[in-house]
């Protein structure tokens, strides 16, 4: 299992999402740029095979494939996690097809600064991450995302988990050692891929199960947990136990997602009634420090730096 770090680790959360499109090949530049430990992207499929990075498998709120004509007769209504979603899915489209799309901003009421580079960068692939990774000057990790694994064998046969094993082997990212983890919300894969790669495994956790020997059985399939924020903080900002208990079993604990905009801090946080505001980040930062946690997904790596500057 990785060691524990002095620093927690810093994962950038979608590349560099609060300064660029998330999940772009530039978003993910410019978290190496600035410092991130890992660059994390989300991965679905194309109908060939291919693992991509997106946000979900829907295109139309992270692309411009709305407005393609060419592929309006591809729009059909898919049930995800017992939610029927309209639109484009990537597993309908071959890579060659998700190329001609462009990336937009998801969110651009919060991050209209990012909007300004909508239609200027594609869909980068899994492989390309991990190249991209491998430029920079210093050891860079990646920090993949299988998405809605069991919904994309169902809704289209494709096991992202074979996929995931045999692309971690063919770029030589198989071993224990390697500067990677593959994430995911659902066991199964995740129990599935520990048999076919030793490549560090992180359970997604947005809510604790009441099982006594919860962090136990984790560490029979996983490196770690990535646990919702929320589980790591009480309500008055002191820490909970999980951390405690996660490294009593042996686990790495790494809290998503660290976020300085209004809209997605706790009330008790915000300054102002602006949601795209920017507000008391450093004292949730300070609080999540305290937890002893081994690292944070993040968004706004540029206040991270400046807040861990002052702190050394």
């Amino acid at each position: 299992m990785p060691a524990p770090r002095a620093k927690p680790v810093v994962i950038a959360h979608r590349g560099a999402s609060a300064e660029r499109p998330e999940h772009t090949l530039e978003a993910y530049a410019r978290a190496i740029a600035l410092g991130a430990d890992y660059i994390e992207p989300d991965l679905v499929a194309t109908r060939d095979g291919h693992l991509v990075a997106r946000h979900e498998a829907e295109l139309s709120g992270t692309t411009d494939i709305a407005d393609r004509k060419e592929f309006a007769e591809r729009k059909s209504a898919r049930t995800i996690n017992g939610r029927e979603v309209t639109g484009w899915f990537a597993h309908d489209l071959t890579l060659a097809e998700l190329k001609r799309l462009r990336a937009r901003e998801r969110l651009p009421l919060i991050r209209p600064g990012n909007a300004r580079f909508n239609g200027q960068f594609q869909i980068p692939t899994f492989a390309e991450i991990v190249t991209l990774a491998r430029s920079a000057d210093r050891r860079v990790g990646v920090y993949p995302e299988l998405k809605t694994p069991s919904f994309l064998m169902e809704a289209a046969g494709i096991d992202v988990v074979a996929l995931m094993a045999a692309e971690l082997r063919r770029l030589d990212l198989a071993d224990a050692d390697a500067p990677v983890f593959v994430q995911c919300f659902e066991t199964a894969p995740l129990q599935r891929l520990a048999t076919l790669v030793d490549t560090p495994r992180i359970m997604l956790l947005g809510q604790r199960s009441d099982a006594p020997d919860e962090m136990a059985t984790i560490a029979t399939f996983a490196s770690g947990i990535g646990a919702n924020i929320q589980l790591l903080l009480e309500g008055d900002l002191a820490p909970t136990s999980l951390v405690e208990e996660a490294h009593a079993a042996g686990l790495l604990v790494h809290g998503w997602t660290l976020r300085a905009e209004n809209i997605f801090l706790p009330e008790r946080l915000r300054k102002g009634d602006i949601p795209a505001d920017l507000g008391d980040y450093a004292t949730l930062w300070n609080a999540l420090i305290a937890t002893g946690a081994d690292g944070f997904f993040i968004d706004n790596l540029a206040e991270w730096n400046a807040l861990a500057a002052a702190r050394d």
